[in-house]
This record gives structure tokens, C-alpha cells and sequence, in this order.
């Protein structure tokens, strides 16, 4: 069977070429949130295992300007992220440059050699792919009985909203089309990143694939966030996007567009 007619391919698609074949470009998104000590070393070890698939990185959070880290992959830092205004990182993904866009943490608990996985899925027809530590072959290094709790609850009403019976609700290691930026309309109000993305992805109908990822111990950064506060705001983000609000979220973003 050809690419074209993969079952999952839109018409409208690009039919992949063999891995190394260039037809498809990658963009990896990387978000530094400020912590304790100096994020260079954990930037340096995430730069040193990134594939060769990936060409473009787009720093959010750490330093501004552009630099090399070694042949062929070109890193562009956008400078400090204000945090003040959410979790979302709009300029980094809307600066990516690839046709395919990958977002990940640069505190160390994501692996960029795990990459490849996520491509396979969408070069397979996939819209979105997305991390799960909760399958056959995944993993998490700290996940306190608390924020398992929770998660276990929100699963259940997502499942119930939308139909999906994904694993892992809000961890934020994904890749998806960069076709689709603009229709997962992310908002900078606090929601965690993961969480929104995901929602924006069933709203909207993509087809959605989760593969398993192993979460590694925190190198730089924060701790975990509060987990009754995130909890409440996910909870609130699954309720708004949930299918019976698409025809309003569309007229208020048409009033917005014209005013």
C-alpha cells in the first residue's frame, strides 16, 4: 500500500519519504522554566542527544539569539519567557519553522532520543502524538500518590467527554503537524501546557496517538506545581472545550478576529 492511501492519510497530506530522505522537516521546541542553578548543563546533555531528524531548535525561557551546537543543528533562543502570563508557550511554537513541530521540557525529564517514536506516528497518518508514562513501556521517576489520584479522576472525565481512553492526560512531551498551530488556539491562562493541547486536539477532531515515554529524574527547574490548583484548572479546561461548545468558541473567535 502506498503512502497516499494510508488509511489515516488526508488527501491533502504529505506522503512521507524513507527516514533520512529530507521530504519533512523537524522542529523541536524546548521550554526552560527558571529554577535553582544554572540550566546550561542540562541544555548541553538534551542538545547532545538530539536525533538527526531535527534541524531547528527554538529555545523558550533561555537565552536570547541564535547559535550552534554542533554541525547541522541550528539553535534559535527567544529569550526570557514571561511566566506571569501562563504556561503557554505561543512564541515557540509559532517561530518553528519545520513541518513537523516537537515540544518538550528542558528540565531533563524528557529524552530527545525518544523522538523518533513520535515521528514514526506521524508519518504513519497521525495528527497529533502524544507522551504516555502510563503504558507498556513508559514510565515516571517521581509522580506522588496525589497527583496519580487526581489524574486517574480527570481521565475519567475526559474519557466520558470526549469519547478518547487515553492514559496520560497532561504531560506535555508531544508532536503534532505544524499545519495545526493555529487551529489548537492556545490560550495564556495559567492551564497546563500538556493538558491544553490535548483538549484543543479531541476538540477539534485530530487523530490523536499516544506512545510511551519514560519520565526521567528533574535536572533543572521547579518542583511539581500544586496539584489541587493544576487539577482544578485541567478540570475547567475539559469542560470548556468539551464538543457542544464548539459553535460558541467559533463565534467568539470570529468577534475577536473582526474587533
Amino acid at each position: 500500500m502506498s503512502s497516499d492511501s494510508h488509511p489515516r492519510r488526508r488527501s491533502t497530506d504529505r506522503a512521507p519519504g524513507p527516514p533520512g530522505s529530507g521530504t519533512r522537516t523537524v522542529s523541536l521546541v524546548l521550554t526552560v522554566r527558571p529554577g535553582d542553578g544554572d540550566p546550561g548543563p542540562a541544555l548541553d546533555l538534551l542538545f547532545g542527544q538530539v536525533p538527526p531528524s531535527v534541524r531547528d531548535v527554538v529555545l523558550m525561557g533561555g537565552p536570547a539569539g541564535e547559535g550552534r551546537t554542533r554541525a547541522g543543528l541550528t539553535v534559535r533562543g527567544l529569550g526570557p519567557w514571561d511566566f506571569t502570563r501562563g504556561d503557554i508557550p505561543h512564541a515557540g511554537l509559532l517561530a518553528a519553522t519545520g513541518d513537523l513541530v516537537v515540544l518538550m521540557n528542558a528540565d531533563g525529564t524528557m529524552s530527545p532520543q525518544e523522538i523518533p517514536h513520535y515521528l514514526h506516528y506521524l508519518d504513519s497518518g497521525y495528527d497529533f502524538v502524544k507522551g504516555s508514562r502510563f503504558i507498556a513501556g513508559g514510565d515516571f521517576a517521581d509522580y506522588p500518590l496525589s497527583r496519580r489520584i487526581g489524574h486517574r479522576a480527570l481521565l475519567r472525565v475526559a474519557r466520558r467527554l470526549y469519547g478518547q481512553h487515553l492514559t496520560d492526560l497532561w504531560y506535555g512531551f508531544c508532536a503534532f503537524r505544524r499545519s495545526f498551530v493555529d487551529l489548537l488556539d492556545l490560550r495564556e491562562d495559567g492551564v497546563e501546557l500538556g493538558a491544553e493541547l490535548v483538549t484543543h486536539a479531541l476538540h477539534y477532531g485530530l487523530r490523536v496517538a499516544e506512545v510511551p515515554s519514560l519520565e526521567l529524574p528533574r535536572r533543572h527547574g521547579p518542583p511539581h506545581p500544586r496539584t489541587v490548583r493544576d487539577g482544578a484548572r485541567i478540570l475547567g479546561t475539559l469542560l470548556d472545550e468539551r464538543p457542544h461548545n464548539t459553535l460558541w468558541r467559533l463565534a467568539r473567535g470570529r468577534r475577536t478576529s473582526s474587533g
